[in-house]
């Protein structure tokens, strides 16, 4: 008769007694790959979400979009957590609360007051700036060390973003630039801290994205009543964009984003989610009409070599998540 460890330690393709250290090994490789499929279905979701936003501010303000998705975000979450039995439960409400303002609150407005005012393919290649900065803070708060593979992945990365940056005029435009690496830094920031509290706390992923969106939704809905010359137009565009913004931009990308810091490690994940800005400037193009140059589809290609080097950085052993 097995034990119940033999029995949890089963072969899954063979039925019989595994040896525990390939189990593990095993484990770890499926969560590996899942953790690059997630990458795969958020680079969609929340590429084409960034032109959905683009296409919503013709009828909101930034500030009263960005306070409804947040709400109603958190309201889905909340929703999904309880159907699913989650313990609802807030956990520490400090960390929590300035991981939710930085990562989800000073994040999204930012990203959307940059929206508002530029292109949507441009902008979002200027927010994805942030794993640069998450590679460089977390030498610093994580003490993370960068191996041979992710420094070249960064290199090609970097040199990707340049190409598609280099058409770019840096004298105008400016607001709209400011705004888009404020919120890069922002959710570099808000990256870090949730890396260092799940070192400490164990929070199941839905609540916690939910308190987080709560905690974060607080100064934006406050800034939203006060400043004037907020509006909201209901037409069928927007509610349709509203709808995939709450729904699939909001509740699934999030959800997704922290499935995805649970298994890669900080720089791994940052570096991983830079298909999201392609996937943003092909819909851009395509539906927006935001042709890209030849520079920038040179800078496409790159990013995506950037994406497969940092795959193969994140196999060896030394680059294991925290």
């Amino acid at each position: 008769m097995p034990s119940v460890s033999e029995i949890d330690c089963r072969n899954p393709w063979t039925g019989g007694a595994c040896n525990r250290g390939n189990w593990a090994g095993f484990q770890k490789s499926v969560q590996k790959r899942s953790a690059y499929i997630a990458v795969g279905v958020l680079a969609l979701v929340w590429g084409y979400n960034w032109v959905v936003i683009k296409v919503a501010t013709a009828d909101a303000s930034p500030f009263a979009l960005v306070a409804l998705r947040m709400v109603l975000g958190a309201a889905a979450l909340f929703a999904i957590s309880a159907a699913m039995r989650r313990n609802l439960k807030s956990p520490p409400i400090v960390p929590t609360a300035v991981i939710g303002i930085f990562q989800v609150g000073l994040m999204t407005t930012f990203q959307t007051i940059a929206l508002a005012t530029g292109g949507a393919g441009k902008t979002t290649l200027l927010v994805y700036t942030f794993p640069f900065w998450i590679a460089l803070l977390s030498i610093w708060l994580l003490d993370d060390r960068l191996s041979r593979i992710r420094v070249i992945a960064l290199i090609v990365a970097a040199a990707g973003l340049g190409f598609v940056l280099y058409p770019l005029d840096l004298g105008s435009g400016l607001t709209s630039k400011a705004f888009a690496l404020a919120s890069a830094l922002s959710w570099a920031f808000g990256s870090i801290f949730t890396k260092r509290f799940r070192a400490k706390h164990h929070v199941d992923l839905l609540p916690f994205t939910a308190w987080q969106m709560t905690y974060g939704a607080i100064p934006v809905v406050i800034v939203a009543l006060l400043v004037p010359g907020g509006y909201v137009h209901f037409t069928p565009d927007f509610l349709w964009a509203l709808g995939y913004i709450v729904i699939l931009g909001t509740a699934l990308a999030f959800w997704l984003w922290f499935f995805i810091m649970e298994r890669l490690s900080a720089t791994g994940a940052g570096i991983s989610s830079l298909l999201t800005p392609v996937v943003s400037v092909l819909a851009a193009w395509i539906q927006l009409h935001e042709n890209p140059g030849a520079t920038e589809l040179i800078g496409m290609m790159l990013i995506v070599a950037a994406l497969v080097i940092n795959s193969i950085g994140e196999t060896q052993p030394l680059e294991a998540p925290d």
